[in-house]
């Protein structure tokens, strides 16, 4: 198993955690990585625009000139959409863009983000995030403490609510709990920050 130092709010070493190899010492999946962000991404549109068809624009009920006779090309309608004003051809229309992904897939996904941010020095453990008071200067500098980089990802199991109300206002920090940890944040953040109890709860929830 692999060993992290468990950090105080002084940044003092306070004790050390045992790390699940199922869940941060597996083998790094980057491709079910790719998926499963790529899938997060598409289920975020909204999937709203909507462009008229010539059978939805307003207007063109006359036909604009005789079938024959003119020298002109036919033309059944100015909602054409050759003509200036008329509908479009082939254009989006409201969709869904959710991809179903397997709970499996998305738990292996989630396994090699935690194992790559392991590996790689990103994960910084804390003994506990409880502040007496609601101070967003005093968040950051503690933050800043622990070297968190330009962005930090914040996962708490609860417990700390002066902490989550003094760091929301802060643009690159984000805060998320046990159950809302999902692969696009763990890779989109520079550093990841998590409580002691918040590392028992992420075991909990993918040592299956």
């Amino acid at each position: 198993m692999t060993k992290l130092d468990v950090l105080d709010q002084a940044r003092k070493v306070v004790g050390s955690v045992e790390l699940s190899d199922a869940v941060f010492g597996a083998d790094v999946n980057m491709p079910v990585m790719h998926q499963v962000v790529m899938a997060q991404l598409a289920g975020r549109r909204r999937g709203t625009q909507s462009t008229k068809t010539k059978a939805e624009v307003r207007g063109g009920g006359k036909k604009p000139w005789a079938q024959k006779g003119t020298g002109r090309a036919r033309s059944g309608s100015t909602r054409s959409p050759v003509w200036r004003g008329g509908g479009v051809s082939h254009g989006p229309k409201p969709r869904d863009y959710t991809q179903s992904v397997n709970k499996k897939v998305r738990r292996i996904a989630i396994v090699s983000a935690l194992s790559s941010l392991v590996s790689e020095g990103r994960l910084k453990v804390v003994s506990s995030l409880d502040m007496s008071g609601i101070k967003t200067k005093s968040a950051l500098e503690l933050l800043k403490s622990m070297h968190t980089g330009k962005s930090a990802l914040i996962i708490h199991s609860g417990g700390c609510d002066n902490f989550l109300r003094s760091v929301r206002n802060l643009q690159n920090v984000k805060t998320l709990p046990v159950e809302g940890v999902n692969v696009y944040d763990l890779l989109n953040y520079d550093t990841v920050v998590c409580t002691q109890d918040a590392v028992a709860g992420i075991e909990k929830r993918l040592e299956k």
